[in-house]
């Protein structure tokens, strides 16, 4: 008879290495599952703060945000140096900088959002460089309450965002209230159902089904320009666009400063929280939870911050898809993260 105390859902803990096509397979899919919070975060908030006017801009950013997700996703499942957890932990851009980042693009611009994500990135290994004196208030209860109130945070700037949508004095096409409540209950009832009602895999790609099933309805109505996507190049990198480091450290920086550290410690208490939880799923036998893998996971998470603040783009995070998608599929092995930080970068 087993062990009660031995998980035999994994198949394939950190230490060991699946087939190649297994490999690369969960390697896709965990790209497929996050690509679009990667992606429409730096959107959302250069959209908000920039206008219509800022694509090259925005293009760079997107660029620039997949590529350090890629290098800090590998560096969390090398584990090596004392940066990176050891585990699959996948990084992406993250939500909790929504509102910061739009105060810093208004007020300041490119530049000195960019300064202040570096100074922020700073505070944030020395964070993890002190972390032994927090680890009796980052609690459970702590880290679990802070991921919730990230999406708290990010509510009225969607709002605002959907609000021209369906403005009187919009165009045509786009005032149509009719297709902006059809859509939205379309992506909202969708997305909830197969959260709350399905099982497996499909469970954690109810948001993007939700969106796909959504947009569906919105392309009916004429909410969206697909001319745009059609004219673009199939394979391409953004030559300019890069807004450089502002090192005057005027008064918006000093003044939003403040904030960005809170938030940037707020995306670190949600990457402890992920470390924690992916180091008690991974393995056959449970461990006690490792302080140096968290310390790890956060220097990791530093790195990534510091390189966004370097490249002009958005601040990342783990995210805790990956511990799903360990749980569901037994695949715990660090070359899983390896691959999937490499069909980022490609």
């Amino acid at each position: 008879m087993a062990d009660v105390s031995t998980n035999t859902d994994i198949r394939f803990d950190p230490s060991e290495n699946p087939p190649l096509p297994l490999t690369i397979g969960m390697g896709l899919q965990l790209a497929l599952l996050s690509i679009g919070g990667v992606v429409l975060t730096p959107a959302i908030i250069i959209r908000s703060a920039l206008g219509d006017g800022a694509n090259e801009y925005l293009a760079w950013a997107v660029f620039a945000a997949v590529v350090v997700c890629g290098i800090s996703t590998i560096l969390q499942a090398l584990g090596k140096f004392r940066v990176g957890a050891g585990y699959i932990l996948l990084m992406g851009t993250s939500g909790a900088f929504i509102g910061v980042c739009i105060g810093a693009l208004v007020k300041g611009g490119p530049a000195t959002m960019a300064t202040l994500i570096i100074v922020s990135a700073l505070m944030q290994l020395l964070f993890a460089a002190k972390l032994a004196r927090f680890r009796r208030v980052l609690t459970p209860t702590v880290t679990g309450t802070v991921i919730m109130l990230i999406a708290v945070t990010v509510m009225p700037i969607l709002f605002d965002m959907m609000e021209p949508v369906i403005d009187p004095g919009a165009s045509s096409t786009e005032s149509d209230p009719t297709g902006f409540v059809l859509s939205a209950g379309t992506v909202l009832v969708i997305t909830l159902l197969l959260a709350m009602k399905a099982r497996g895999i499909i469970r954690l790609w109810a948001p993007m089904i939700g969106v796909a099933a959504g947009t569906v309805v919105a392309l009916f109505f004429g909410m969206y320009d697909l001319q745009s996507v059609a004219d673009a190049n199939w394979i391409g990198f953004p030559t300019t666009g890069w807004p450089g480091i502002d090192l005057s450290f005027g008064p918006v920086f000093w003044a939003l400063l403040p904030a960005f550290i809170f938030v940037t410690m707020i995306g670190a208490i949600e990457t402890v929280g992920d470390s924690i939880a992916i180091q008690q799923i991974s393995w056959r036998t449970p461990r006690a939870s490792d302080h140096r893998t968290v310390q790890g996971a956060l220097s990791a998470d530093g790195v990534g911050n510091l390189l966004s603040g370097l490249v002009g783009t958005i601040p990342n995070t783990t995210y805790s898809s990956s511990v799903s998608m360990v749980e569901l599929t037994g695949v715990a092995s660090r070359v899983v993260g390896v691959a999937l930080g490499i069909i980022f970068l490609f």
